[in-house]
């Protein structure tokens, strides 16, 4: 039998997501557009490929070999669409990417490292900017993809999709000041010393911006440029931190306690250029390599989900 590439790649979502409703959601189809397409595809293979249950679905022992294979199929296929677009696409134009301090940090890299690898006639430039930044640039043609944040990108009018969860929270030596507490609200972490990134980064300018004139004064032991040194100083007892969770890496012996002001709810988007997303074949290809980073980040414990956008 034909299988249709976009067919597998709803497919793909539909398992990754683990709702037909989400995986529809992902490919911007309707939820009967979708269905039908999975449909066909069982019909076609002449076996059941999804189980479905109350709570979503999960691939039959036949839906996880061809999810298998489907992603060999889309990898292999990106890679030759890439080999022969090299031919009429300028070497000179690299693809442009655009995130906040928390992507640069661990997502963007990862999703660059094997973006890369598979597509070695295609460049990369990736930069740190802030959500209003981002949006302008790509609302502007200036960009081809950014990692926004939802509350600043909302209603901006550019073609979006979750990315995953990017809240913050307070994190300090293990063993320290947070043992024993499970959340604390920004009032209560400011009455103990704290560090954090320059006062011209995007998250603290994001984290201020959100906490008005009248929070509290905070003493700042230091302020430095990443967020690796912020986390190992945390970790070394220097004083507390705000960073993502995402940022954390879940084998450092830290204290982690959810921030629970509502504005420390954050969630990445993954926002497109005013550029049809269907004319670069590179575009959609990191555009993927983004959605996979995403996925394979290590979970925490007691993370908060996902939000869902229709």
């Amino acid at each position: 039998m034909r299988y249709d590439l976009d067919d597998l790649r709803l497919f793909l979502d539909i398992v990754a997501e683990g709702s037909i409703t989400a995986g529809a959601r992902r490919m911007h189809l309707s939820l009967p557009s979708a269905s039908a397409r999975v449909r066909s595809l069982e019909h076609h293979a002449g076996v059941a490929l999804l189980i479905r249950g109350r709570r979503g679905v999960r691939p039959t022992p036949a839906g996880t070999t061809l999810a298998r294979h489907a992603r060999e199929v889309l990898a292999q296929t990106a890679r030759l669409e890439s080999a022969v677009a090299s031919y009429t696409r300028s070497p000179t134009a690299p693809l442009t990417l655009l995130g906040g301090g928390s992507a640069m940090h661990r997502l963007v890299p990862q999703a660059l490292v094997s973006f890369l690898r598979a597509h070695p006639d295609v460049d990369v430039t990736a930069s740190e900017s802030r959500t209003p930044q981002t949006v302008r640039m790509l609302a502007d043609g200036e960009a081809d993809l950014g990692v926004v944040l939802d509350d600043e990108a909302r209603d901006c009018g550019l073609d979006m999709e979750p990315l995953g969860d990017d809240s913050l929270v307070v994190i300090g030596q293990a063993g320290g000041i947070l043992a024993g507490r499970t959340a604390l609200t920004y009032s209560e972490v400011a009455e103990h010393p704290l560090v954090g990134l320059d006062a011209d980064s995007s998250l603290r300018r994001w984290i201020e911006k959100h906490l008005g004139p009248h929070a509290p004064v905070v003493r700042y032991r230091t302020s430095v440029a990443n967020l690796n040194v912020l986390v190992a100083l945390a970790a070394a007892g220097v004083g507390l931190a705000l960073v993502p969770r995402r940022a954390i890496d879940p084998g450092r012996p830290l204290d982690v306690c959810e921030l629970q002001d509502p504005w420390a709810r954050r969630h990445h988007l993954l926002a497109w250029g005013v550029k049809d997303r269907t004319s670069s074949t590179a575009t959609a290809a990191l555009a993927e390599h983004l959605r996979q980073a995403a996925l394979s980040e290590p979970a925490f414990p007691g993370s908060i989900g996902d939000a869902k956008y229709r």
